[in-house]
């Protein structure tokens, strides 16, 4: 699976950004996609999923601000993130499983995008 992202930027504290994600290449029945982050000097973590029956996860920091959604007709995830904060920042990443569940942990995702900066100021 590839995965090709778009969006992100800078942004003033309490501001927006959207991030997108096309995959391409899948040929299974069950996909789910998830948003990583990494902020330098730290380890990747997961943001938020979106399992292949449509539930969302998200972690605790994001709940109430970020929105995940999919187009399952075009294979494609995007992040929807409001009232950002400077803590946000980071290099953000999708990734996905052709699985019915997916876990927030980066460790089992073997398919990424390319990367793409958010930049959150005070």
């Amino acid at each position: 699976v590839e995965l090709v992202q778009s969006g992100g930027g800078s942004v003033e504290a309490g501001g927006s950004l959207r991030l997108s994600c096309a995959a391409s290449g899948f040929t299974g029945s069950k996909l789910c996609m998830g948003w990583f982050r990494q902020a330098p000097g730290k380890e990747r973590e997961g943001v938020a999923l979106i399992h292949s029956t449509g539930e969302t996860t998200y972690v605790d920091s994001v709940k109430g601000r970020f929105t995940i959604s999919k187009d399952n007709a075009k294979y494609t995830s995007h992040l929807e993130m409001n009232s950002l904060k400077p803590e946000d920042t980071g290099m953000y990443f999708c990734a996905a499983q052709g699985r019915l569940y997916c876990p927030l942990h980066p460790d089992t995702y073997n398919s990424w995008g390319q990367g793409t900066q958010v930049t959150v100021s005070s």
